[in-house]
């Protein structure tokens, strides 16, 4: 299944199973009935700042929008991912190309994702309403990035790593003339 209606899919079977109504869902996410609508239908390639506030709005995380694991799959202890097999999805309006490596079906609570982020773009996350806890860390490739919340700003270069739990706004972007590439490891806990 290609990446937009595996997201297609997955936002209209997550809102179904929750009882929402598109009126409730973009109520909760703050994005349009009719958005909504066009992303269920895979008529519209959605944002990454868009698809931050359903995935929030649903309580679950971007790797899992990503994964085409269902949620009655039994894990398997032994999983392997090859290239070919990894899901890779590119943000419309920065540009940035997010690869999820975790394989599907893995019993793992650590989800892997490699990000491309071309030069001079910025992405901001909005996690307002945020019914799990998200703990990143951030391994840089290539290039440098820049991560900002509420609170702090981290300068991350080549070899750099930065653990964080997210807040309710956290911004990536990259200040330089070069594309940036970086690993992130996500954990998701239930926000207490």
């Amino acid at each position: 299944m290609n990446v937009d209606k595996l997201i297609a899919s997955k936002i209209k079977a997550s809102r179904k199973r929750l009882h929402l109504t598109l009126d409730a869902l973009a109520e909760r996410s703050g994005i349009s009935r009719s958005m909504i609508s066009l992303i269920e239908r895979g008529q519209s390639s959605p944002t990454a700042a868009v698809l931050n506030r359903l995935t929030d709005a649903l309580g679950m995380s971007l790797p899992e929008l990503f994964s085409d694991q269902l949620a009655d799959n039994v894990a398997a202890p032994h999983c392997h991912s090859s290239l070919g097999e990894q899901k890779t999805w590119k943000d419309p309006e920065s540009g940035y190309i997010r690869r999820q490596l975790t394989p599907r079906n893995a019993f793992s609570t650590v989800e892997l994702t490699e990000i491309t982020f071309p030069a001079k773009q910025r992405v901001t996350f909005d996690n307002m309403l945020r019914n799990i806890e998200i703990h990143q860390q951030v391994w840089m490739l290539a290039g440098e990035i820049i991560i900002s919340d509420d609170e702090s700003s981290w300068h991350l270069k080549q070899g750099d790593c930065l653990v964080f739990k997210q807040k309710e706004h956290t911004i990536f972007s990259n200040p330089s003339e070069v594309e940036a590439r970086y690993l992130i490891a996500l954990t998701s806990l239930p926000n207490t």
